[in-house]
Order: structure tokens, then C-alpha cells, then sequence
């Protein structure tokens, strides 16, 4: 109608819809991330989470774990079954005057698990960045403010996240004799759960631990590990903190990577390969003789390529060979894997 104010994030939503149905963006195509959307088209990142949640609707596109949202293939459902742009916009006005007006009765469905299983598929495809109430609401299809009945803030809702994923990990019941070996799968253990929850790590500083179950229960299986061997409770605690810190500083570069290929459009190799010419530079200038050396060694052979699981493993062997003389006491010498 004459006059009437469609909402922001309906005309991205549309424009969006044209490029799928224009074939620019393609099946399995990554769409814009909600931070781009709100960069891109100056709005808020609720208003970005609520254009994709509209598509995902419509199930034009679909998200993917450490991907992103992506366009989904047309079998599934693809523009060709996605309403015209008109008639998107008056079910979507439709759909979203519905929720702000559904008696709490309405959606007996809705359950706490319900939401953070919600809240943790958002984050796993899209980062903690993208992560909003409203954004939730929308994926699950209920009204704006209905979470907020089973979760008191976004803050509250991030705890129970991590919570949840941590469930995740698991343990022998016949706990390793040695402390080495349960602290390697302590330590491995956490850093598979990061592995498949990249945002885990942005959670909270170090600094400031959270207090939930699954993360004591981290903590009492590493403790379990150093108990016994003489070391007085603030270095069990450190110890503990340290191992913890070195997964975490690892894993933070996982979503890093994720939203720098988003925001970027290119993936790592593309990256390293628009950056040749200043590598040149640096290396040829004479003033970096060791690092010249070491990287004109890869030149013969595929080159070098950074892999955050072979750095972790490296940098947990170095650290438990380190803590041999504090744990075992001097003269003692790093176990070592036959």
C-alpha cells in the first residue's frame, strides 16, 4: 500500500532473495554474514539476525557449522518455492505481528533446552558476534520477548551454552595411572569441544572463570591429575589455569579464521597468496636474514601451510615436557610416547 513503511530488514531480505533468485549467489554459495549486513546496509545486528532467520524461513538459505549461512541447494527448497517478494513481506509482516501478539499459552512448546540448542546452532554457524536474543526468538518462530520467560539475559544465556557444550566432553571411568596421560586427554578433550564450538573461546577471560558445572568438572579431572605429587595448591591451580589458557588462546584463532574468510570472501591460501608481494619485500630486504632463510627453504618444495591442530599438539607436548622436573621433581625425564 501507498505510504506504508516496509521494515529494514524485509528490503534486505528482498535483496538478498533477488540475488538468489538471479543466480549471483548459487547453491551452497555463502551469503553475507550478519555482521557484514549490518556494515553493508548500516544497520543493527538484530536487524541482520533477523533478515537471515527470514530467509532460513523461507528456506532459502541454511547454516552450516564453521561455515556460515550458505544458500541452500534447490532440492531442499530453493527459489523456486520461495514466495515473490510481496507476498514474502506481507507473510513475514503477518508472521511477526502473530508472535508480538500470541498469548504465552501459545508456545508450551518453547522449553530452556529448546533455546540453547537454538542459541548454540547460531553461534556455531555464525560466531558469538551474531548471537541476540531476538535472533533466537526468530529462529525458533515464537514471539521476541519469549525466551526471556526461560532465560533472564543474553549473558545468562551464553553460561548455559557453555554449559551445554561442554557436556561434550567425555572421560574414562578407568582413569591413566600417570599424570601426563590424563592431562593429554584432558587437554585434547576440551580442545576437540573448541574444535567443534569455535565461539567457546570468546566467551570470558581468563581472568574471570565461569562458573559452570561442566567447567568444574574440567577442572576436577585435571586437578585429579597433579594431586598427589607434592605440589601446593596454588600451583595445582596455576598448572590448571595454564593448560586451560594455552586450548583457549589456540582455539580463539578458529573463529578468527571463520570470520575473516566470511568478511573477506577469501579463503586462508587466497589470503596468503594476495600477500606474496609484501612477503617479497620483507624477505629480500636483507634485514631479516634467519626468516628469509627458513621460508626460502619451503621455496623448492609445497610450501608451508599453518595447521592449528598440529601447532596444539606440538605446543601440549613441549608443555608437559616442561612440567616433568615440577611434577616429578629433578632428574626426572619427559615421557615420551613409544
Amino acid at each position: 500500500m501507498a505510504g506504508t513503511s516496509v521494515p529494514p530488514y524485509l528490503r534486505i531480505a528482498a535483496e538478498l532473495r533477488r540475488r538468489i533468485a538471479d543466480g549471483e549467489l548459487g547453491p551452497g554459495d555463502r551469503v553475507p554474514s550478519t555482521r557484514r549486513i549490518a556494515e553493508d546496509f548500516g544497520v543493527a545486528l538484530a536487524t541482520a539476525t533477523k533478515v537471515l532467520t527470514t530467509l532460513r524461513q523461507e528456506g532459502l538459505v541454511q547454516a552450516r557449522p564453521r561455515v556460515g549461512t550458505v544458500v541452500a541447494a534447490k532440492g531442499a527448497a530453493g527459489p523456486a518455492s520461495a514466495p515473490a517478494p510481496a507476498q514474502a513481506q506481507s507473510q513475514s509482516q503477518a508472521q511477526a505481528q502473530a508472535q508480538a501478539q500470541a498469548p504465552a499459552g501459545t508456545e508450551h512448546e518453547l522449553t530452556r533446552a529448546r533455546i540453547v540448542r537454538a542459541a548454540v546452532a547460531v553461534a556455531d554457524a555464525e560466531g558469538l558476534a551474531a548471537l541476540s536474543m531476538r535472533g533466537v526468538a526468530g529462529r525458533l518462530g515464537v514471539a521476541a520477548m519469549s525466551p526471556y520467560r526461560y532465560v533472564t539475559s543474553k549473558d545468562d544465556l551464553v553460561l548455559l551454552m557453555a554449559d551445554a557444550v561442554l557436556a561434550e566432553l567425555s572421560y574414562p571411568d578407568d582413569a591413566p595411572a600417570g599424570w601426563r596421560q590424563r592431562l593429554e586427554l584432558g587437554a585434547r578433550a576440551l580442545w576437540a569441544v573448541h574444535r567443534r564450538h569455535p565461539w567457546l573461546a570468546h566467551i570470558g577471560p581468563l581472568t574471570r572463570p565461569l562458573a559452570v558445572p561442566r567447567l568444574i568438572g574440567y577442572s576436577e579431572w585435571m586437578l585429579g591429575a597433579l594431586d598427589g605429587h607434592g605440589l601446593d595448591p596454588a600451583t595445582m591451580l596455576d598448572l590448571n589455569v595454564l593448560l586451560y589458557s594455552y586450548v583457549q588462546g589456540t582455539a580463539v584463532h578458529l573463529e578468527r579464521e571463520a570470520r575473516a574468510a566470511s568478511e573477506s570472501g577469501l579463503s586462508g591460501e587466497e589470503w596468503m597468496d594476495s600477500q606474496a608481494a609484501a612477503y617479497d619485500a620483507l624477505t629480500s630486504s636483507g634485514r631479516y636474514p634467519v626468516f628469509a632463510k627458513v621460508i626460502g627453504s619451503f621455496a623448492e618444495g609445497d610450501g608451508y601451510d599453518l595447521h592449528l591442530d598440529e601447532v596444539f599438539e606440538l605446543g601440549l607436548t613441549s608443555m608437559l615436557d616442561g612440567l616433568t622436573t615440577l611434577v616429578e621433581g629433578p632428574g626426572a625425564r619427559p615421557e615420551r610416547k613409544v
